[in-house]
């Protein structure tokens, strides 16, 4: 008689069960993972942000804060030439949202707004920080103004507003 080699289907039916089960167990763990990490760029793109616009509003005090994100950094792909329009001070990822532009960084999608304006000159400045998927890039949202505290939404919208972004928790709190 011949001995056959391999493997049996119930062996083979009982390696695929626990590779499906160790899976199961392991995916949900590294979506969160990858959201935490993505939270985690999200705050560090924000306070780079507040850093350019405190850096931005001492370079050009004529102008104030900066109007928008662009002026911060510059365009994609060109050589940046520092000017009230594209500061430098930021890198064109962030300075454009994303590459593409308006794309996002990091699952988050990033938008500036000016604050208030006293004889031509912003004294004002907002930054928020929004997940581009709630539940699934992100679960937060983060925004701060010219105070540089950043804080956070829970529910992962924030505001555009220096009044709306003054009602969010710090986000150490």
């Amino acid at each position: 008689m011949r001995k056959q080699k391999g493997f049996s289907l119930i062996e083979l039916l009982i390696v695929v069960a626990i590779i499906l089960i160790i899976a199961a167990i392991a995916i949900p763990n590294l979506l969160r993972a990858r959201m935490a990490a993505n939270e985690s760029s999200a705050v560090a793109s924000v306070r780079t942000v507040t850093t350019g616009e405190i850096t931005y509003q001492t370079a050009y005090p004529t102008v104030g804060y900066s109007a928008n994100l662009v002026s911060l950094g510059g365009a994609l792909g060109v050589a940046c030439v520092p000017s009230s329009t594209t500061a430098c001070l930021i890198d064109s990822v962030l300075a454009n949202n994303g590459n593409p532009a308006a794309s996002g960084k990091s699952g988050y999608s990033f938008t500036t707004g000016a604050g208030a304006a006293v004889g031509g000159v912003f004294v004002g400045y907002t930054i928020k920080a929004v997940p581009l998927s709630v539940n699934q890039t992100g679960i937060r949202g983060f925004c701060a103004e010219e105070d540089a505290v950043i804080r956070v939404d829970p529910l992962g919208v924030c505001s555009n507003t220096e009044a709306g972004i003054q009602t969010f928790n710090p986000l150490n709190q």
